[in-house]
């Protein structure tokens, strides 16, 4: 799903969109000329590989998200939050696999992991 930036006004349109059991909801809202503000949810299931036993199992997922989209260059001391969509459209499918890569790269245990109690060996 791609929109363009200058299709955004000034006061919030909701969009939604899904894609292999997930979906992402939201708004998106012109702040100025080059940046959008986008406040979403991602909800559903995905498949995740255990850090600990290497098991790879479904979670189901809720993720509030806010970002700033722009059509602009920014500076690498600029907002962390911020995606840069040089082409002039919002593409929601990169960010919804953006998202979902950023939250399958952190530690993820499945629940025989969790529940175990057992100490993880942790090396320094």
């Amino acid at each position: 799903m791609r929109i363009n930036f200058s299709k955004i006004g000034g006061t919030p349109g909701t969009f939604r969109y899904a894609d292999e059991g997930l979906s992402i909801v939201g708004t998106l809202l012109k702040k100025d000329r080059h940046l959008v503000e986008l406040v979403a949810e991602i909800e559903g299931e995905v498949r995740l590989e255990c850090d600990r036993c290497g098991e790879s199992f479904p979670e189901k997922i809720n993720i509030p998200l806010k970002l700033f989209l722009t059509d602009l260059p920014q500076r690498i001391s600029d907002n962390l939050d911020t995606i840069e969509f040089l082409d002039g459209e919002i593409d929601i499918g990169e960010i919804l696999e953006s998202e979902i890569n950023s939250f399958r790269s952190s530690y993820q245990y499945c629940p025989g992991c969790r529940e175990s109690g057992k100490e993880i060996d942790i090396e320094f």
